[in-house]
């Protein structure tokens, strides 16, 4: 589905990205792995348009995406829930997600009725501001917006950042629901051990670089991994 190769990115003449290649496939759920600063964040925002590849290929169920502005490349189907999640604070709940809905393959498979049984939650606080709205209750908003795109790839930067055990617990949740329905993921979080059970297949990035590359079975059996690339 999505197919990464020899990624290079800068911001100005600072390089941040060298030769970062992986593939996600359809429904498969995969996870950008690494210490603060290693290019987690960078190479998603490359993927999405927001930072502008100096060199390598981005394509999308086989269409070469890099160089097209963002929106075009978030109508091809892929969601992005952000780091910090950037929800509209001056919508409401029901105002956030009907602003990115849309069914550009077909019927639609997120409407407001699958995501507030999704998140019941939401559903209580669909006439809420956003800004009245927990964290957690806000990172549920964020999730639900990019499924109300219905997208075929979704993108979690720092999916449960911040959140309360209990809330992170009912994130994971969510996305194992996901998985069983075929939905293809990519997430970064640090949270490694919620992942594992989570994720097929695991990218470390070190300095901008592909480190390691594995399935979770592969990452629990390697004690090293996390020792080297992953423990602050």
């Amino acid at each position: 589905m999505l197919s990464v190769r020899k990624l290079e990115s800068s911001y100005g003449p600072a390089q941040v990205l060298f030769d970062i290649s992986f593939d996600i496939a359809e429904g498969e759920v995969v996870t950008l792995l690494g210490r603060n600063g290693m290019g987690k964040t960078t190479t998603v925002n490359s993927i999405l348009g927001l930072v502008k590849p100096k060199a390598g290929e981005i394509r999308f169920e086989g269409r070469e995406i890099r160089g097209l502005p963002s929106y075009r490349i978030a109508q091809c189907g892929i969601g992005l829930v952000p780091e910090g999640r950037q929800i509209f604070p001056t919508l409401t709940v029901e105002e956030n997600l009907v602003a990115t809905s849309a069914a550009r393959f077909g019927a639609a498979r997120w409407t407001l009725a699958s995501v507030y049984e999704l998140f019941p939650r939401l559903d209580e606080r669909r006439r809420n501001l956003g800004s009245q709205l927990s964290g957690g209750e806000q990172q549920m908003l964020a999730i639900g917006r990019a499924l109300m795109t219905n997208p075929k790839l979704v993108i979690l930067d720092e999916a449960t950042e911040g959140l309360a055990p209990l809330i992170r617990a009912e994130i994971w949740d969510c996305l194992a629901r996901l998985k069983t329905e075929g939905q293809a993921i990519l997430v970064i979080d640090k949270n490694v051990d919620a992942l594992i059970p989570l994720a097929d297949r695991h990218v470390v990035v070190e300095k901008g670089r592909v480190a390691w590359m594995g399935t979770s079975a592969e990452l629990k059996a390697d004690a090293s991994v996390k020792d080297r690339f992953l423990h602050v």
